[in-house]
């Protein structure tokens, strides 16, 4: 019988594990999967260091144990070990006192126009591996450190396919609030919460200042748990080695105001260690937050996403004329949003070859997107392909139960 204790907010997770693994002698640019299942020991004592210093939640070591991140290292075919071996271990580190989370990642490829590979193939590649910790047993599934948008939504389809658990995302980004490739994070909570995960938030960035800024960005808009797990501020190389200057005080200094931002879990990335987590989990313990109440949100303004910007509509929203796929679409894009009335534009599918014009323009697009089709098959392909939070209008004859279930699964709006 599990006899873990459930999980309710405030919920603190672990601190860093790449980091505090290099203390323990494992050596930098190695595969961290295999040099923990080569060095068990180092990885239980710290996870254990964890449990004692108060987390609810461990991460499973299976950051980059997805089929492309393991064949660069030779390890072509072992998904399913690996993840098994690995959360096996996580969860004898936790010792009943803690719950498990499978650890998903960016796999570093990119889908075209950007790069060689298809959503579809991300969609396998993650598919893969989320089978693999569901059959391993973890507790919820966490996809963190991602960077784009196509990553995260094929991660988040690919464990909600497998699995009914709880799906947790957090992104990283700069100063500005900006992922690597461009992408707002506030365009990444309202995809991610319209696709229905069930917390999301930040982690690695820089320190908890920086981090803190970009979460009240999030707040008015968040209506999912936010989660915090800031670097211990940026590293400063000294002597060779990395140091990090953010102490567990002023770490812990940040529960109250990442409590008031909607922080609801509370942990560390890089460079934060069991003390770190031990001062934090005593600060959370003596937050109030009874004391913060939700933000009101306007119920006419309707948060919808490109694949990097967040844009917020109406329910009157004017979407102009009707744009068509052809060869031209990205300059009737482009025109069109120029002369948008309300930010807003429409873009119809009415075939199978409109698909592949509209996926390779559709990242031109910066105002909210109307996606349309009178077939049913072709707009859940469109909405499956399109890197950002449509919506629909309310015209045509689709099946209601239909248009629900695309509410659902890809978060389309339905005004």
């Amino acid at each position: 019988m599990d006899t873990t204790p459930p999980l309710s907010a405030p919920i603190l997770l672990d601190g860093a594990t790449g980091t505090e693994l290099h203390k323990l002698g494992m050596p930098h640019g190695v595969c961290t999967e295999q040099w923990v299942l080569e060095h068990p020991d180092a990885l239980l004592e710290l996870q254990r260091a964890y449990v004692d210093a108060g987390s609810q939640v461990l991460i499973a070591p299976t950051f980059g144990a997805n089929r492309v991140t393991l064949a660069r290292y030779g390890l072509s075919g072992q998904v399913s070990v690996y993840n098994r071996r690995l959360a096996a271990l996580t969860r004898k580190a936790a010792g009943g006192k803690a719950r498990v989370a499978g650890d998903l990642a960016p796999t570093g490829k990119s889908i075209v126009p950007f790069g060689d590979a298809s959503f579809e193939e991300l969609v396998d590649i993650y598919t893969e591996q989320a089978a693999a910790l569901e059959a391993a047993g973890v507790d919820l599934f966490l996809l963190e450190t991602t960077m784009t948008m196509a990553e995260a939504r094929a991660a988040v389809l690919a464990c909600k396919s497998v699995s009914a658990k709880p799906v947790w995302v957090t992104f990283t980004c700069d100063e500005n609030g900006r992922t690597p490739s461009g992408t707002d994070v506030l365009a990444a909570l309202i995809v991610m919460q319209g696709m229905g995960v069930d917390a999301f938030g930040l982690n690695c960035c820089a320190g908890p200042a920086e981090m803190l800024e970009q979460l009240r960005r999030l707040t008015p808009y968040a209506s999912v748990p936010l989660i915090a797990k800031p670097n211990a501020g940026l590293p400063q190389v000294m002597e060779g080695k990395a140091v990090y200057r953010c102490t567990p005080e002023e770490l812990a200094s940040y529960a109250a105001p990442f409590a008031e931002a909607g922080v609801r879990m509370f942990g560390g990335c890089c460079g934060t260690t069991p003390e770190h987590i031990a001062a934090l989990g005593d600060a959370v313990a003596a937050v109030d937050f009874s004391a913060f109440a939700p933000p009101e949100r306007d119920p006419d303004v309707i948060p919808c996403a490109s694949e990097k910007e967040a844009r917020f509509i109406t329910p009157d929203v004017d979407v102009g004329e009707t744009i068509e796929c052809s060869p031209d679409l990205m300059e009737d894009i482009l025109a069109a949003e120029e002369e948008a009335p309300q930010g807003a534009l429409k873009i119809a599918i009415l075939e199978e070859d409109d698909l592949d014009i509209f996926a390779e323009n559709q990242y031109v697009v910066k105002d909210a997107l109307c996606l349309w089709s009178d077939v049913p098959e072709l707009l859940e392909k469109a909405l499956r392909l399109y890197q950002g939070r449509a919506f629909w209008d309310g015209t045509g004859d689709l099946d209601d139960a239909f248009l629900e279930e695309m509410s659902h699964k890809y978060g389309l709006v339905l005004l």
